[in-house]
């Protein structure tokens, strides 16, 4: 499974009901360190397949969410696990960096 498209719509079974980390990625099309991050999202998402989920939240298209999770600069990283949040970060991050979070 490779990356997931979460909306308001889908974010109670994707991630809350998740018996599994997950990542969440804020982002916008318009954002460049967002977009330098997206491949690394990818990478992470292929690597960890059986032990976590990884979601994309793009902040223009879901107000709500990133307003949810006050979200004020993108890129945003959030780990939630059994629905709460765990550990969170601004800004561009390593690969390495991202699965530590994860872990």
């Amino acid at each position: 499974m490779s990356v997931l498209k979460i909306t308001k719509n889908n974010f109670a079974q994707e991630v809350e009901n998740s018996d599994k980390p997950v990542l969440l990625d804020f982002w916008a099309s318009w954002c460049g360190p967002c977009r330098m991050l997206s491949p690394i999202v990818e990478q992470v998402a292929e690597e960890t397949i059986n032990k976590a989920k990884v979601g994309k939240i793009n902040v223009d298209e879901e107000p709500e969410l990133a307003q949810a999770f006050r979200v004020m600069s993108i890129p945003t990283l959030v780990v939630m696990k059994n629905g709460k949040v765990v550990k969170s970060s601004v800004g561009f991050k390593s690969k390495d960096a991202i699965l530590s979070m994860l872990r």
